[in-house]
């Protein structure tokens, strides 16, 4: 049996459904992985994977391309499977995927829909109301006929050895970059954190993708190791997995952290619900105000002047909740 798992959006929603591709791989003669450009980078690094398909959906991500279809027929081409499981996050339709799988051959689908699927799905399943999204795509796997094999957590590849990066002495990770707005603590904040926690003793290592070097260097100061543009995934990866616990925002890194085993101090805005997106698997601090009025907006720019949910958080909370989990 061919399977085709699709995950279209980000790195962190990839990474999130890393448990229920396993599930599919342990059933299937061979998985391959439909994700966007944002999501190929994680899906690089998933167990189970055996072949990784790239394609921009009009309807994902921050700025979706046209509708082309030129590029729908080349995919239509690709697609050789004859399941798949469609994985979207709570506010998503899987109705176009599905529409163009069954339009590539694809015999049996499985997706969770609130909408009517017609002739689209062939296991329509209704998420739990409350579900993280990992355990979201876990059941609907269950359901689709893909038991889970093992303790369900998120996992990648081993990464590589970056002590050659990081230095062999304990080090605290601080990631102070995000996707969307709205989820980052600001770069005077960030600072202050690198600052305090330098003054308790800890090491800090400060991470970023090539476009964020600017940031990371303001951030570190002098006080911490600068790394920005300095890893790619696998590299973050190994980092990730090196440090005593990573502090960030609710971004792709908290769930690479969750998934080499690093706990989390989270700088959760609550645009999204921090049940279905929190650090999952591994012990973490939740910061931030989760009762702001952006709760659930789902906004990439705060609406709130001064961003209190994340700028009431300090300096001196991170350096405690860093500690805390670090003892968990």
């Amino acid at each position: 049996m061919k399977a085709l798992v699709t995950r279209l959006d980000s790195f962190g929603d990839v990474l999130l459904a890393g448990p229920a591709v396993r599930a599919v791989a342990a059933r299937a003669d061979s998985v391959t992985l439909l994700c966007g450009p944002r999501g190929e980078p994680a899906a690089r690094l998933l167990p189970g994977v055996d072949d990784v398909l790239v394609w921009d959906a009009p309807w994902a991500g921050f700025e979706p391309p046209p509708v082309d279809r030129g590029e729908i027929e080349a995919l239509l081409d690709a697609v050789d499977a004859d399941t798949a499981l469609v994985l979207t996050s709570f506010h998503q339709s899987p109705l176009p995927t599905a529409l163009l799988l069954r339009m590539a051959g694809v015999r049996r689908i499985a997706a969770d829909s609130v909408d009517y699927p017609g002739s689209l799905l062939d296991v329509r399943h209704q998420r739990a109301p409350h579900a993280h999204e990992a355990e979201a795509a876990l059941d609907l796997a269950e359901a689709a006929g893909f038991p889970r094999p093992d303790d369900g957590r998120l996992r990648v590849l081993p990464p590589p050895d970056t002590a050659g990066l990081t230095g062999r002495e304990p080090y605290v990770v601080l990631h102070p970059g995000a996707s969307v707005p709205a989820r980052a603590w600001s770069p005077e904040r960030c600072a202050q954190a690198v600052r305090e926690l330098a003054a308790a003793g800890h090491k800090v290592v400060v991470t970023g993708g090539p476009g964020e070097k600017d940031l990371t260097a303001r951030v570190s100061g002098g006080r911490g190791l600068d790394l920005g543009g300095r890893t790619g995934a696998r590299e973050l990866a190994g980092v990730l997995a090196g440090a005593q616990a990573v502090v960030t925002g609710n971004t792709g890194p908290a769930h690479l952290a969750a998934a080499v085993g690093t706990p989390v101090v989270s700088l959760f805005a609550p645009v999204v619900p921090a049940e279905r997106w929190r650090p999952y698997g591994v012990p973490y601090v939740l910061l931030g105000d989760q009762r702001a009025p952006c709760a659930d907006s789902r906004a990439r720019h705060c609406p709130i002047p001064g961003h209190p949910c994340l700028e009431s958080v300090t300096a001196h909370d991170v350096l405690a909740a860093v500690e805390k989990v670090m003892q968990a």
